[in-house]
């Protein structure tokens, strides 16, 4: 039995926003025709790649996002797939920001799709933080697009306003107040909570753990013992209420994936794809400060789910020609991969990832560059000089306005710029 701790006072002081399907919302939005039918969005027009997000509708029929296509049609006769327009999904998160900045501002972007903001204390009494709520839910409807309904959900801390948030769907408004707090939270999953995925799970199975009432039963000392790591204890005060300060984060890798279409699952075509995603990281790497020490290219091919991957090491670098000239020599070893398979070479998903990034150290003449044009190191500083210059022609003239080839492997992709998980595009990313 654990012992009663004295709690602090925990006013609400989040405001959560998830916006309910988001990037096939903006579709139904864009496309009128596609209004109250089950759409899915697929990164490409085939039937072996995965919905990124189904409509409202299409969730009836238990299809998700990661649902293949062609189950999906399977589930769902009616089902309309329509074409990723990742530019689009940016500029609709851009207004909807906008709009709830009218009400509130915005303490944190959380992904494209969810937002949350603090509220202050002449705006956190429960009647005042619901209507604050409705007030924004109407505006986005109003002023963006009424086919964009979300959810919010209000607590003491984010990841309690988080996971209000997901508990009512569509079009839902969910509070915790302290005083509830943590019994509200009983009848919730352990699997619901951010941070809960089935090895934690397990974890906490194995010692007596099955549920959020017996992670509470604990003291915070017992329940961090059980939860294993550092800082174990955090998730007994969150799920007390406690509005713990975040923990520092740093971004450790770049990268870029993509999905073939059918006609292009061949070496050639995935070489020359790979060939762009690395020139898109390495444009990122340069434009966020970085350099990286390792570079790892992925792939999935057609008749496997698991990842396949290969790396190199890096001189620390963020220069173009760099990454590509050890680009060039991981490829034979997916080429040899791809070719012992049963099926051959047939590749569905290629990737390229810079890893173990860091701080670029600030820009100043190289004296490298007064080698011998064919010493190494000149010709590093002369393509990094390069890289640089074809960074301000693209983002003047255009995606692909420059390029290094080859381009003679036939037509390739539109490879454009995609949206992950919790990262966000700039908008100079849709010129890359």
């Amino acid at each position: 039995m654990s012992r009663v701790l004295d709690l602090p006072p925990r006013p609400l002081r989040w405001l959560f926003l998830d916006l309910n399907s988001y990037f096939a919302s903006v579709e139904q939005q864009l496309q009128p025709s596609l209004r109250g039918r089950p759409v899915i969005v697929a990164p490409v027009g085939s039937d072996t790649t995965v919905a990124i997000a189904a409509s409202v509708e299409a969730k009836r029929y238990g299809i998700k996002t990661g649902t293949p296509v062609w189950e999906a049609k399977q589930r769902c006769r009616e089902l309309v797939v329509t074409p990723a327009r990742h530019d689009r999904y940016v500029q609709f998160h851009d207004a909807i920001v906008a709009e709830i900045e009218r009400h509130i501002p915005v303490t944190r972007v959380c992904s494209i799709d969810e937002v949350a903001c603090r509220l202050l204390d002449n705006e956190n009494a429960r009647e005042d933080a619901i209507a604050l709520a409705t007030r924004i839910k109407a505006g986005i409807r109003a002023n963006v697009g009424d086919c964009l309904t979300s959810s919010v959900g209000i607590a003491p801390n984010r990841l309690l306003a988080k996971l209000a948030s997901d508990l009512k769907k569509p079009d839902g408004l969910v509070v915790f107040e302290g005083h509830e707090l943590p019994q509200a939270l009983f009848g919730v999953a352990l699997r619901e909570i951010v941070g809960i995925g089935p090895a934690t799970e397990r974890r906490l199975s194995r010692d007596g753990i099955n549920d959020v009432a017996g992670l509470c039963a604990r003291t915070p000392r017992a329940a961090g013992g059980a939860w294993g790591g550092r800082d174990g204890d955090r998730l007994w005060f969150l799920l007390h209420g406690i509005d713990l300060p975040d923990k520092a984060t740093q971004s450790r890798t770049v990268g870029h994936s993509h999905v073939l279409s059918p006609g292009r699952r061949g070496p050639e075509p995935v070489r020359l794809t790979a060939r762009r995603l690395a020139l898109k990281a390495a444009s990122r790497l340069r434009r966020k400060g970085y350099r990286a020490r390792l570079l790892v290219l992925h792939a999935k091919f057609e008749d496997s789910k698991d990842r396949w991957q290969c790396s190199a090491r890096l001189p620390a670098t963020q220069d173009s020609f760099t990454v590509l000239g050890h680009l060039d020599r991981l490829f034979p070893q997916l080429r040899e991969a791809g070719r012992v398979r049963p099926g051959g070479f047939r590749m569905r998903m290629v990737g390229v990832t810079l890893a173990e990034i860091e701080a670029a150290e600030s820009e100043q003449g190289s004296l490298f560059a007064l080698l011998p044009p064919d010493d190494p190191l000149a010709r590093e500083t002369r393509g990094f000089a390069l890289s640089h210059a074809m960074d301000r022609i693209n983002e003047r003239w255009g995606r692909n306005a420059v390029s290094v080839g080859p381009l003679n492997g036939g037509r390739l992709d539109r490879i454009g710029t995609k949206i992950a998980f919790g990262r966000i595009p700039e908008a100079s990313e849709f010129h890359e």
